[in-house]
């Protein structure tokens, strides 16, 4: 099945297709963790938000559409938010701060994932410096310091639906970008 699309694997998956599943846990998996690793700074927080992401997908408790953009960019959207929901939650409850585990993290992670991950990352951040500089700005409050939208115009002083558009336009320039360098290794 690892010649499937994305988009097929996910309606196999939404249909409860378990192969198809696993197919997807295994392309994305690592991806998931290290994003969700770079918000939280935190490998326990980071394994759990796996853990929601890949539940919420099996469970068909978030959809994904097609002709609104790649499998892989709302997978990541949804670490995001989910990421964000577990350190507000977390600063609720007044737990002591989130220490940073880089060691452990880089012992985890087998060479060939990380040979992967830094190819991945570097098509990421080769694709973030084409980007305008104030787009390249949203993108990192946005994606790397987990601002809201409106903390965003607050910031940069800008109208909201500014920001909401350069933050649009900004994915579809990332996703035109990667797409050109032959986008992300799905095997």
């Amino acid at each position: 099945m690892k010649q499937t699309d994305d988009g097929t694997l996910y309606a196999l998956a939404a249909a409860k297709d378990r192969s198809a599943f696993e197919t997807l846990y295994d392309r994305y998996e690592k991806l998931v963790f290290s994003f969700a690793y770079r918000l939280t700074r935190d490998r326990e927080i980071a394994e759990e938000v796996v853990q929601d992401v890949f539940v919420k997908l099996w469970n068909g408790t978030t959809t994904y559409q097609e002709h609104k953009g790649s499998f892989s960019s709302w997978l990541l959207t949804v670490t995001r938010n989910k990421a964000i929901d577990e350190i507000r939650r977390l600063k609720r409850h007044d737990h002591e701060p989130m220490i940073e585990k880089d060691l452990l993290i880089e012992q985890a992670i087998s060479v060939e994932g990380a040979a992967e991950w830094n190819e991945e990352r570097s098509a990421i951040r080769n694709a973030v410096k084409e980007l305008k500089m104030d787009q390249q700005e949203i993108i990192e409050l946005f994606y790397f310091k987990g601002f809201s939208q409106q903390k965003i115009a607050d910031h940069c002083k800008l109208p909201l639906g500014t920001v909401k558009g350069r933050i649009r336009l900004a994915l579809k320039h990332l996703k035109g970008f990667i797409a050109q360098e032959g986008g992300f290794s799905n095997e």
